[in-house]
């Protein structure tokens, strides 16, 4: 170690060291700067601040090495091997190249400094090929291999630190890596000297072709001029860089539909944008850097923009400056001029606040409008279903009449012609009873209030009923009605029963309808879906007059037909398809439907096939009474022709009837005397059915008696009616205008009925 400290002292001009420490001190750091960006920061540029890393890196060490050899004391002329001097100079390039591909490679710490180490090593390689290229005059250059080893190893720890520290943080950070990494150099080139021993040789020779110290000073000059234009470069790129990122920045900021500010740490406003002035024109003159959130609250009290802080105006400051500090929530604000303003705070990672403003006037606007286009809706939704039940209870009540008598009459002895008469009567009575439904359904459908009740059936009773009711029809047009069911569903069903039946009359009637000679056919075959889930296919065919691709794209909607000479030929009202089709899509399934002109229709509906269990045994019938005493009868109805239709009906069996006008002569009827059946109208004056149905029900339990039949013979036909007449403790519902045997049916069997299962 004294050779070591000999050469420092007696060898060595520190002035050139100087030169060298600030040549290192300030290359490193800009190659390292350069590296972090390319290995950590944007894609833009990446290439090129590589690029430039590796050439100011390169020229850095070697000028260092050059500049700094030439305060080594040599004791004669210097002269260097040109090849050598480049393979030097490539060395260099090889050890910043190295540093770079490892860096980038594994970008964690540890990979970082196994990049400075190897690097560091390949310098000190470049500085051995270096002296190997130098030759003295008269003398030979000796080099200690154990120093050269020592120098590598301190170079190498060195800067692998500085690598380590270099991570792109901020440019403090990446000054201390630089610094240690130059300070690795300049000690790597400092022991690598001391390795130097310098010995007269007066008989060496010089080889040929060497090149004098001039010349390879002037080629350090140029690598450092080089090296500063590069850096120089380098630099004014990256700032220009910056600079047109800044302004782009402020120029998106500046575009923005909203307003937003820029506070620091301390919540002083730092930046804004014209739109934030804008939204608070009020405050807008204050607004200057360094202004705090919290002294823009005060101005905005002072100009009096927010009416909820009035006479609490601390209060309101403190819960905005509380919300805002934890970033909670988005809070919307009514300014004392109408606007509304939605303010919403973000915190950045330096612990500042970005805060947004839009002007959410137009949207809260909206929102009333719709808020109460809604309530419009809804209110004229609420109207219709109200008229629609007030239609159905008017429009039954006189039907019933219609409907009840000519049943009563028909049970009379008549002429032919009278007969004939009474036929027009019932099949118009039937129609507008129908149409009636139709109407009703649709409504239904429409507000999303029809709902299935599925439940057990028998699927081919189903089918064969609802072919049945359309025979005569077809027998007295000339037509086949063929009803054909396959084994594997001719038998028990889960679905609703009523809705399938109705789906299929439609279909039936049509076909038979619209078909004038030939023959309607009913199909029920199991298929399966896309999917393999197992359906029932109910295919209606006929060889009827058709139809073409343009009627049947709007065959399902409302209130069409093929066109407007089919209304006035066969009638209808167009609604029995759409509804169909409607039910068809509440089950899970499908109505579809092929036709050409002059060629006949095929209709196909497909649902669900749920299985069911056939009942082990039947429920025994209920035979109505043989007794000789009359059914007595208590009918509640404030409408007189209803109530002398069920009295013509009712005669027909010689039951006694007991008429009232109103709930409250009901129940006070029925508390006078006893009776088998109560026939109750929902809609009444005085007290309507449903509460005079409870009062008779209480005066029951009240008194302990048996509970009497009570059916509700109403022209309120909705479901909602249905099961508000259960609830108040209806037994029946039977809708007007009702069938007459049904009537009878219920009048007869019920009180055995009800008798039986109370016992």
């Amino acid at each position: 170690m004294l050779t070591f400290f000999e050469h420092l002292t007696a060898h060595y001009d520190w002035r050139w060291a100087g030169m060298a420490a600030l040549i290192c001190a300030v290359g490193v750091p800009i190659a390292f700067k350069l590296l972090a960006d390319a290995r950590e920061g944007a894609h833009r540029g990446r290439r090129t601040k590589a690029l430039g890393s590796v050439v100011v890196g390169c020229l850095t060490l070697w000028t260092t090495h050059f500049v700094a050899m030439n305060g080594y004391d040599f004791g004669g002329e210097l002269h260097f091997d040109p090849l050598l001097t480049v393979g030097s100079y490539l060395m260099a390039l090889v050890s910043v190249g190295t540093t770079y591909v490892i860096s980038t490679r594994g970008r964690t710490p540890a990979w970082r400094a196994v990049a400075g180490a190897a690097g560091a090593i390949l310098f000190v390689a470049m500085a051995v090929v270096s002296l190997w290229g130098t030759h003295v005059t008269g003398r030979a250059i000796q080099l200690d291999w154990s120093i050269i080893a020592l120098a590598a190893t301190a170079s190498a720890a060195v800067t692998a630190v500085g690598a380590w520290q270099n991570n792109n943080r901020n440019t403090r950070q990446v000054l201390i890596a630089g610094w240690l990494a130059a300070a690795g150099v300049l000690l790597s080139h400092l022991i690598t000297l001391a390795a130097i021993t310098v010995v007269p040789d007066p008989g060496a020779m010089l080889p040929p072709n060497l090149v004098s110290e001039g010349v390879v000073r002037g080629w350090v000059q140029g690598s450092v001029s080089l090296g500063i234009g590069i850096a120089g470069f380098l630099g004014g790129l990256v700032y220009w860089s910056r600079h047109s990122a800044i302004a782009q920045v402020r120029e998106a900021i500046q575009a923005m539909p909203d307003g937003m500010g820029f506070y620091d740490a301390k919540d002083r406003l730092i930046l804004w944008n014209a739109r934030y002035a804008e939204l608070n024109p009020q405050v807008a003159p204050k607004l200057v850097a360094g202004i705090t959130f919290r002294d823009i609250l005060k101005a905005d009290l002072a100009a009096g923009i927010h009416p909820e802080s009035r006479g609490r105006e601390e209060a309101w400051i403190e819960e905005r400056m509380k919300a805002r500090a934890s970033l909670s929530e988005t809070v919307e604000q009514q300014l004392s001029d109408g606007r509304w303003l939605r303010v919403q705070d973000r915190a950045t990672a330096e612990g500042g606040i970005v805060t947004l403003v839009n002007d959410i006037t137009d949207l809260k606007r909206d929102a009333q409008a719709l808020a109460e286009a809604r309530d419009a809706a809804q209110a004229a939704n609420t109207a219709k279903s109200q008229f629609l039940a007030n239609m159905s209870h008017e429009i039954r009540t006189p039907l019933n009449g219609v409907i009840g008598v000519a049943q009563a009459l028909a049970r009379t002895d008549l002429s032919d012609q009278q007969k004939e008469m009474l036929q027009l009567i019932q099949s118009s009575g039937q129609t507008l009873q129908v149409l009636l439904s139709d109407i009703l359904d649709l409504a239904r459908v429409e507000s999303g209030r029809l709902e299935l009740t599925p439940e057990p059936f028998d699927l081919g009773r189903a089918v064969r009923e609802a072919a049945q009711l359309f025979e005569a029809m077809a027998r007295e047009k000339g037509l086949r009605l063929i009803v054909e069911i396959a084994p594997d569903v001719d038998g028990w069903v889960v679905g609703d029963v009523v809705r399938i039946k109705q789906i299929l009359t439609n279909l039936v009637s049509n076909a038979v309808k619209f078909t004038a000679r030939g023959m309607v056919t009913l199909t029920a075959l199991p298929v399966s879906d896309g999917e393999g889930r197992p359906m029932i296919r109910f295919t209606v065919e006929d060889t009827g007059i058709g139809f073409d691709a343009e009627t049947r794209s709007r065959l399902f909607s409302r209130f069409e037909q093929a066109d407007g000479a089919i209304t006035r030929r066969f009638g209808g009202s167009g609604l029995g398809l759409a509804i169909s089709h409607q039910l068809a899509g509440m089950m899970g399934g499908t109505l579809d439907c092929e036709s050409e002109p002059g060629g006949g229709s095929a209709f196909i509906l497909t649902v669900p096939l749920i299985r069911a269990q056939s009942p082990a045994t039947a429920a025994p019938m209920i035979q109505a009474a043989t007794s000789d005493r009359r059914l007595r009868v208590l009918l509640a109805d404030d409408h007189p022709v209803n109530r002398k239709v069920v009295q013509m009906i009712l005669g027909q069996i010689d039951a006694e009837l007991v008429e009232t006008e109103n709930g409250a002569e009901a129940v006070e009827a029925f508390r006078q005397s006893d009776f088998d059946v109560v026939l109750m109208d929902m809609q009444m004056p005085v007290m309507d059915g449903l509460l005079a149905t409870r009062e008779i029900r209480q005066w029951e339990a009240v008194a302990g008696l048996k509970p009497t039949p009570i059916v509700m013979l109403t022209a309120n036909a909705l479901t909602e009616h249905v099961q508000a007449a259960a609830a108040a403790g209806a037994d029946r519902h039977l809708a007007k205008p009702f069938d007459a045997a049904e009537l009878i049916q219920l009048v007869s069997t019920l009180p055995h009925r009800t008798a039986a299962l109370a016992a």
